[in-house]
């Protein structure tokens, strides 16, 4: 009676096994996001608020972008095959990606509106001021998006689709990505949930176009509307320099409550909506077979 082969468990016929190459780059990843925490502890003890957010997530951006680089290096591969192909970056399918994130954002807020579960009192920003923080915001989500979908879209999803196949990987990844907002004051479960699902649409967008830019987009469009065009709360949090004045209305589950207008359960009937129409409605426009095949050319393994 033979042992076990402890290579065959480590090793397939094309080198380590995806499982153990996402191992070493959630370890890698998570060793880096340390160090940037001990970075801003030693560097900038004393940076807080926006300043520190910001240079957070510019900094948690790099780290994923090294960790994914470290990858590519190995698998000898580009970055692009993980789903952020450079020369693609703020292309027609970003922008068609932001248009549908607005959209989301505008048919969630017209429905709370009419259903008692948001009230808009107006302005909140003088006339010299509503290019400004349109452009601050419109940078922030920016960045905001490409590091929460390169981190929880990239690589992740890239290699646990090889071994389970990407469907089950994008519920393994938006899954992942909904419970990464629990830090946020004022999240509740029900904008969990919501934002596990969005994650499933953002895997669809990955899966039609063949790379993330418009994942990037909607996400984008998404949060740019939801802060600053109508002044809601994003996941919890509300925001200075929002264009409107808005506030919820009405019980939690129709408002949202803390979480903002994310925790209604309008948001998952609107999420459901623009799955469905994204599914069926891209065919013809994107030519999803064909980048059904590059996706996953990209994901078999070699």
């Amino acid at each position: 009676m033979g042992g076990l082969n402890f290579r065959a468990i480590f090793f397939g016929p094309s080198g380590p096994r995806a499982i153990w190459r996402l191992a070493f780059f959630v370890a890698l990843l998570e060793a880096l996001f340390a160090a940037e925490r001990f970075g801003f502890k030693i560097a900038l003890p004393h940076l807080g608020g926006a300043a520190r957010a910001l240079l957070g997530e510019v900094a948690q951006f790099a780290a994923v972008l090294l960790a994914s680089g470290v990858m590519a290096r190995l698998e000898r591969r580009s970055i692009a095959a993980y789903g952020l192909p450079w020369r693609r970056a703020l292309r027609g399918q970003f922008w068609l990606g932001a248009l549908i994130g607005l959209l989301m954002i505008s048919a969630l807020v017209g429905a709370l509106a009419l259903f008692g579960g948001l009230r808009v009192e107006g302005l909140a920003l003088r006339v010299p001021d509503i290019a400004l923080w349109a452009g601050i915001y419109g940078l922030v989500f920016l960045l905001v998006a490409l590091l929460e979908e390169f981190r929880d879209r990239g690589y992740g999803l890239y290699a646990l689709s090889q071994p389970i196949g990407f469907w089950p990987a994008a519920v393994v990844s938006s899954a992942w990505f909904g419970f990464g907002h629990i830090g946020n004051g004022g999240e509740a479960w029900a904008g969990l949930v919501n934002a596990a699902l969005v994650g499933l649409v953002f895997c669809l967008l990955l899966r039609r176009t063949g790379d993330l830019w418009m994942a990037i987009g909607a996400h984008t469009g998404f949060n740019w509307g939801e802060t600053y065009l109508f002044g809601a709360a994003n996941s919890g949090q509300r925001l200075p320099g929002a264009l409107l004045n808005t506030a919820p209305a009405g019980p939690a589950w129709l408002s949202g409550g803390s979480v903002g207008p994310e925790g209604s359960v309008l948001f998952t009937l609107v999420v459901a909506a623009t799955f469905l129409l994204c599914w069926l409605g891209f065919a013809s426009i994107l030519n999803p077979e064909t980048a059904r095949d590059g996706l996953e050319s990209r994901i078999a393994p070699r």
